[in-house]
């Protein structure tokens, strides 16, 4: 187990190296197969076969060593280490019925080969990996050419890397391999501590070669050469504890025993000389004797060890003696200095300049995919409680951050921050609601639009008392004809007068006549209240609005003149202020970010220890950002109470308060305007809607005038022709049994009465007008509604309808009501007015006449209450 470089003649570059355990065959695959068809699916065994072939290669190779190379063997106990670990949390292996209870590990004693262990536990098969892994190391840290600097620093490398394997091993694996009755020494925790003291006694050892190489101080020499000498003793204690005393061969105790001893020794040496430098004589002599003894001591004891140290010590022992008989002249002749005894003197000085290397990151196998479909209900369990814990942890930062932004939003609304600031520079806006509230009556065309409406609706109401004059004019100009035939032909003109015919036309052309004159009032109101209010609402035409509110204005006096200093630190605590704000939005990014990548499940399939104490770990990643977030929160406090000390000094130079309350005032003023605006705009779209509304009807109204007076006309011709006969004496016999003419409804078609007999003199076979009600129904407009509430005044009161709704108060137009389905009369208010109800006729049904072109869409939903008597 011991070796010497062969590429270096000193006697002390002897060093140890470890030979691997060995093991038995072992089949891994069958047993691990089974259990994945068994608990999972043969479909699942099928997917992982090349994770399968993987492991029992792994064994195979780790049991035939077909690649004896160290590098190679190191790669290999690693990847085999790893699968190890995978392994570990998916499938149990034990004596147990339901688990895993066909494998058992078999391993030989390293030093004791004869001796072997036998267990059905994993963590065998893994602290004999990690072993072997630190004996791979130290074999590659003696092959290294240590005459070279470039050697050198390889060997110390592979040094503190074996040191490194068997700490893992004490701390993860020993402990858990040595349960049972059938274990090793070699794996026990006492023998790998003495090995990790070893590997670093010998990479320190590199370190002094080099050193000495480099020509370094004596000094620099000692402390480092006191160092090794301190790791060998660290290992020579641990090899004469009972359980090793006996374990190991007598010449790897000498050889240890004469190392501690050589570099004590080799300490004394290079210190003394630096001694000697400072003519420190008495403690140079004492420190030579004590090297001396010490060498002279271990000499007595050293059977069994190599003749290279032995050589080693004795060159030393010559040279500390040679030195020591120069200082003890010396001193007699010169400085005659009382020399002290080498067990009063301090400690030498030691400097480590090796260390573990940590073994962790090498052996994580968290990042492995190999059984990654396998997740065990423990693991997924686990894997949720991490989830909440984190959960909660975003939430409450996140929280803490929404606060902290809300809180400083409500401070600086209260110190009407940074308006003021703004308003200073000439940069303030409106209240975002309010520039809103503008931007729409300024879109929909402002208080300058409202002329061009109400023109708008002049032309309406112009259109639909033309439509009503011509439509009057039509049932006028037909009267007086049949008024002029009547007078014409006297008894003989039998059909009834065009006024009891007409008179249900006559009604509602008067009530459309009256709802017109109350319109045009409300028209006249609208424009009134235009003009009234006309000052009010020129703010909202201003563009920007911004130009119409007041400015805040440097005081006209100033004292100290140090406006601009005031206005420059509430301007630098703001933009700190700010600059914090962006902060916590850079941690809430984070924090998110953090949540995104924590994958802890790898982590939780390969842990082998408590979950407790891997979520421990694991949470405090987070400790930082959380630390930070607290930070932030601070800061903005101390900067949130500097702020309102220096507004309050900012509010008293520049009288805020007056600025604020004169600023108050133009917003109510605009809020005003805005309202006025509104309930003029709704009065004219309620207009608007009236007169397109009353014109579809008067058009339809107008329409059955004229089937009126066309078949009027069509029967005054044909009764002339009747007349002319009888006063030419002629005979109509087919007239005997019809009585008088018959008028056909408007839906009906007209048919000439040619085989009518006269009509009687009776006045009582005279049609009454009632009967000719269905004859001047509107065009398919059985359902359509009346145009208004009340009879006119120019007719007999009427009962109103059965489903009569009450108007709405403050409305400028009367409106619609339902038609009674039994009556053709329609109504109209009886005193027209500004609170009178609002003129909203239904729509037309299909196959009534088109709507003129005069539908405007208003820009605001109804409101009620704007404008007030």
């Amino acid at each position: 187990m011991a070796g010497q470089s062969s590429s270096t003649s000193t006697a002390t570059n002897i060093m140890l190296a470890i030979h691997e355990k060995k093991t038995n065959p072992l089949d891994l695959y069958r047993p691990l197969r089974n259990y994945i068809s068994m608990f999972y699916s043969e479909r699942e065994a099928q997917n992982l076969e090349d994770d399968l072939q993987t492991v029992k290669q792994y064994r195979s190779d780790l049991e035939r060593q077909p690649d004896p190379s160290p590098t190679s063997r190191r790669d290999l106990l690693q990847k085999y280490f790893k699968a190890l670990c995978l392994i570990e949390t998916r499938f149990p292996i034990s004596p147990d019925s339901d688990h895993i209870n066909t494998v058992t590990f078999v391993w030989y004693d390293a030093f004791k080969q004869k001796q072997k262990a036998s267990q059905q536990n994993i963590h065998l098969e893994k602290a004999a990996v990690l072993f072997n892994l630190g004996a791979v190391y130290s074999q590659m840290g003696l092959s290294f050419d240590r005459a070279t600097v470039e050697g050198r620093r390889q060997a110390i490398h592979a040094f503190i890397a074996a040191a490194g394997s068997f700490a893992f091993l004490r701390d993860n694996a020993a402990t858990k391999a040595s349960m049972g009755t059938s274990t090793t020494v070699d794996l026990s925790v006492e023998c790998v501590g003495m090995l990790e003291r070893l590997m670093l006694a010998q990479a320190q050892e590199c370190v002094f070669e080099n050193t000495i190489a480099k020509g370094s101080t004596p000094g620099v020499c000692a402390k480092i050469s006191r160092q090794v000498g301190l790791y060998y003793e660290e290992a020579l204690a641990a090899l004469n504890v009972a359980s090793l005393k006996d374990h190991f061969d007598k010449g790897w105790i000498a050889h240890v025993q004469l190392k501690a001893a050589l570099f004590y020794a080799e300490a004394c040496y290079r210190y003394s000389l630096e001694l000697h430098e400072k003519e420190e004589i008495a403690e140079e002599i004492a420190r030579l004797k004590s090297g001396s003894s010490t060498l002279a001591e271990v000499k007595k004891s050293s059977r069994g060890a190599a003749a290279q140290i032995l050589d080693a010590i004795s060159k030393l022992e010559a040279n500390i003696n040679r030195n020591l008989d120069r200082a003890v002249k010396e001193n007699d002749r010169v400085y005659l200095m009382r020399v002290p005894s080498p067990s009063s003197l301090p400690p030498l000085p030691a400097f480590s300049m090796v260390k573990i290397m940590p073994m962790n990151e090498v052996l994580d196998a968290s990042k492995e995919k190999m059984f990654a479909s396998l997740v065990p209900d423990s693991s997924a369990k686990a894997l949720s409680r991490y989830t909440e814990m984190v959960d909660d942890i975003i939430r409450t930062q996140a929280e803490k951050l929404q606060q902290g932004s809300e809180l400083t939003r409500v401070r600086l609304k209260e110190m009407d921050l940074p308006d003021s600031i703004l308003s200073l520079e000439g940069n303030y806006t409106l209240p975002t609601d309010l520039k809103e509230d503008v931007e729409a009556v300024q879109i929909s065309g402002g208080p300058a639009g409202l002329e061009a409406e109400l023109q708008q609706l002049m032309d309406l109401r112009r259109v639909n008392h033309e439509l009503l004059v011509q439509t009057e004019e039509l049932l006028q100009k037909e009267a007086t004809e049949d008024a002029q035939f009547r007078s014409q032909f006297g008894t003989r003109w039998t059909r009834p007068q065009s006024s009891t015919l007409t008179k249900n036309l006559q009604d509602r052309l008067n009530r459309f006549a009256a709802n017109l004159k109350q319109a045009a009032d409300s028209d006249a109101r609208i424009e009134r209240s235009v003009r009234d209010h006309s000052a009010l609402m020129s703010i909202l035409d201003r563009r920007p609005i911004e130009s119409a509110l007041p400015t805040l204005a440097r005081p006209i006096m100033s004292l100290d003149a140090n406006e601009d200093a005031i206005v420059g630190a509430l301007k630098q605590s703001l933009r700190q202020l700010e600059t914090l704000g962006a902060q916590r939005a850079g941690l809430e990014d984070m924090l998110k970010e953090m949540k995104r990548k924590d994958d802890v499940l790898p982590k939780l399939m390969t842990s082998t220890g408590s979950y407790e104490d891997l979520f421990r770990k694991e949470i405090a990643k987070y400790d930082p950002i959380r630390e930070d977030i607290a930070q932030n929160i601070e800061a903005q406090e101390q900067l949130l109470l500097q702020i309102q000390a220096q507004n309050e000094e900012f509010s008293a130079v520049f009288n805020l308060e007056d600025y604020k309350a004169s600023r108050e005032k133009c917003y109510k003023q605009i809020q005003a305007a805005i309202a006025k605006y509104r309930e003029i705009k709704e009065n004219i779209n309620e207009g608007l809607k009236f007169y397109v509304t009353l014109q579809d009807a008067i058009t339809n109204i107008k329409q059955q005038c004229s089937d009126f007076v066309m078949t009027r006309n069509i029967q005054c011709r044909e009764m002339i022709e009747d007349v002319q006969r009888q006063m030419a004496g002629l005979s109509f016999q087919d007239r005997k049994n019809t009585g008088s003419y018959s008028y056909p409804a408007v839906n009906q078609p007209h048919q000439t009465p040619r085989s009518s007999s006269q009509p009687p003199s009776d006045p009582q076979n005279v049609p009454h007008p009632r009967s000719q009600t269905s004859y001047y129904q509107p065009h398919e407009q059985s359902t359509m509604p009346a145009y208004a509430h009340h009879p006119s005044a120019y007719t007999a009161p009427q009962q109103p309808p059965p489903y009569h709704i009450p108007p709405a108060p403050g409305a400028p137009y009367p409106p619609p009501q339902v038609q009674q389905p039994t009556s053709q009369e329609y109504g109209q208010p009886a005193y027209p007015g500004w609170r009178g109800p609002y003129y909203n006729a239904h729509g037309q049904q299909s196959g009534s006449l088109p709507r003129p072109p005069y539908t405007i869409p208003g820009p605001y939903p109804p409101h009620q209450g704007y404008y007030k008597q």
